[in-house]
């Protein structure tokens, strides 16, 4: 099954059991706590998440996957990538602030797509060789603990920011996983090795990660550009610096991502026009354009208004750092911007 797993692009496979029950816990605390904003899914699903039999009738073995996404065709190529290079160089950009930065993750393909259909092509080749089982394939896309489950078959350790870590890989890859009907032996889980280390949680720029392996979703970067349709709040605008879309640096300063590998898949190469573009360029993107550029990758989904609100506080940030005629003249064009949302934050950006 490894064979498989590694012709279709996966890194590593592993089998989980089902009986999450120690993750029920914290999973409920954390949503007493309200840390998963305004991510109702959450609570609503409830402890669905920390039970794979519930969620899927009949499920006895959850088959993990991982798959690396650091991007190929960039400067950082493979040498550099595994020589922790990349992530000097992903700092560098955050110390451009006229430049619009887009979580490595988001510049190629919507991994959803590329997992989910390469997670049923390993199901179809898997019932090839035993015959038909009942099974289904989940990424990011279910009330699913992915992080627990791949912990739990070896797929790494749960790090303080509570991404997987692999000894070999750091942290920068996919999750996704098959339910299926058929009882597997399960892979053995890996130990610990964060030690003392506190860099991803000293280096958060919201401050997020609340506690070692605890994050407050409602102050998380990702979570404001991503999943949050409402105005940014105020104390947390000025902290996202020109992040546009998600947020890498409790990835960046990770010891454990001098050994992240470089995908083998041309899905997760960068898209031209997603990466190393300024801010006044992507804040000009009327729907249409925005819709072209974001095709079949996983920006799409936040809409072009949410778009707008994102590049709009990246820009009032650079303002903060440098005044800038262009900047302002940027923001001023979007002044009547039809969408309330867009035109609260282009005028906290222009009042510097």
């Amino acid at each position: 099954m490894q064979e498989w797993a590694r012709e279709l692009g996966f890194s590593q496979i592993g089998v989980a059991g089902v009986d999450l029950s120690a993750s029920e816990p914290g999973l409920m605390q954390w949503l007493a706590q309200g840390f998963h904003g305004d991510m109702h899914y959450m609570a609503a699903h409830g402890l669905k998440r920390a039970r794979p039999a519930e969620l899927v009738p009949g499920t006895v073995s959850v088959i993990t996957a991982r798959m690396d996404y650091l991007p190929r065709d960039r400067d950082s190529a493979p040498a550099v990538a595994h020589a922790g290079g990349w992530q000097a160089m992903e700092l560098q950009r955050l110390q451009r602030p006229a430049e619009g930065i887009v979580s490595m993750y988001a510049r190629g393909r919507d991994y959803h797509k590329v997992l989910r259909a390469r997670l049923q092509k390993l199901s179809d080749r898997i019932a090839e060789a035993v015959g038909p089982f009942g099974h289904r394939v989940f990424t990011d896309s279910a009330p699913v603990l992915e992080a627990e489950l791949a912990a739990r078959s070896g797929q790494g350790w749960r790090g303080k920011h509570t991404l997987v870590l692999n000894r070999e890989a750091g942290s920068t890859f996919f999750l996704g996983e098959i339910y299926v009907d058929m009882a597997l032996p399960a892979t053995e889980p890996v130990t610990a090795h964060c030690g003392s280390c506190s860099a991803c949680i000293d280096a958060c720029p919201t401050q997020a990660i609340v506690a070692p392996h605890r994050v407050d979703a409602r102050r998380c970067i990702s979570y404001l550009t991503i999943e949050y349709a409402g105005p940014i709040p105020l104390e947390l605008r000025t902290l996202m610096g020109n992040r546009i879309y998600g947020c890498d640096d409790c990835q960046l300063v990770c010891p454990w991502n001098k050994f992240a590998q470089v995908s083998r898949l041309s899905d997760f190469d960068e898209r031209k026009g997603l990466s190393g573009q300024q801010l006044v360029h992507l804040f000009a993107w009327d729907e249409p354009t925005f819709l072209r550029m974001t095709e079949g990758g996983p920006i799409r989904r936040i809409g072009h208004e949410r778009w707008l609100r994102n590049v709009a506080v990246a820009l009032g940030n650079a303002l903060r750092q440098a005044d800038s005629a262009e900047l302002r003249s940027a923001l001023q064009s979007r002044a009547h911007d039809p969408s309330e949302l867009v035109r609260e934050h282009v005028a906290w950006a222009l009042a510097v």
